[in-house]
């Protein structure tokens, strides 16, 4: 079960079949969760390799990286010290996964409770390295993949009333490679989005979207780019919130 879970979480970041909604919830003192949910019905219904699989069934389970980092103490005591640290930085993730083959029903949902916001930074590639780093969580045919395919990173801050969403291009070159790989099926690709969904704890004075939509007590922004969109160009996505004093 676990490898399958960290397999589909590979799987949902490197091949993008799927509608992204990142969500974050920030309080007063700088705390708060973010999330990034996944709905993978769609890949489901039409016959992904999750869909195939006979062994899944019906559940809403929530499972702790603590939990799976547990359960593989003895391979990763035989890491180095650096990967060790590396995992070390996920054991507050969580994950819920909702599944009903039935329906063809799969949701999975990524959070993290932070202190801070900047914990949150990385988010994406620290779940590739983690499939990277634990012992027997390839893909299923001895080899593992090489953790490049996200090429986006995104840093996070909230100081003294202001909020920033700074997504870069971690190499140039393999963004570029990566570009040119997904030419071929850039149409299948259109429809697909990612939104985010902000939620913070005074009024939004200002902000740098123009286009942004907001709840009716001001609190709350939502922006939303294609997903094509948002890989060839991760400045698309940057956002800078200005709050009530």
């Amino acid at each position: 079960m676990l490898r399958k879970l960290i397999t589909l979480l590979v799987l949902t970041f490197t091949v993008v079949s799927c509608q992204f909604t990142e969500t974050m919830t920030i309080n007063e003192d700088g705390s708060g969760r973010m999330s990034i949910s996944m709905d993978l019905s769609e890949m489901m219904a039409i016959g992904g390799e999750m869909a195939k699989d006979s062994t899944m069934v019906k559940s809403d389970t929530i499972i702790s990286f603590k939990e799976i980092f547990e359960e593989k103490k003895d391979s990763i005591a035989q890491l180095s010290a650096k990967e060790q640290r590396q995992l070390k930085a996920l054991e507050d993730y969580k994950i819920r996964m909702v599944t009903d083959p039935e329906t063809n029903k799969l949701i999975v949902d990524v959070f993290i409770d932070f202190k801070n916001v900047s914990e949150a930074n990385d988010l994406m590639k620290g779940f590739e390295n983690t499939a990277n780093l634990i012992p027997g969580m390839d893909d299923g045919d001895g080899e593992s993949d090489d953790g490049d395919d996200n090429n986006v990173g995104v840093n996070y801050s909230f100081k003294k009333g202001i909020f920033k969403r700074d997504a870069y291009i971690i190499d140039e070159e393999k963004h570029k490679t990566q570009i040119d790989s997904i030419a071929s099926v850039e149409s299948f690709m259109s429809g697909m989005t990612y939104k985010l969904k902000y939620t913070f704890p005074r009024k939004i004075k200002n902000s740098s979207v123009e286009d942004a939509t907001y709840s009716l007590d001001g609190k709350t922004i939502e922006m939303q780019r294609t997903f094509i969109e948002y890989m060839k160009n991760p400045d698309v996505m940057d956002l800078e919130i200005e709050l009530e004093k």
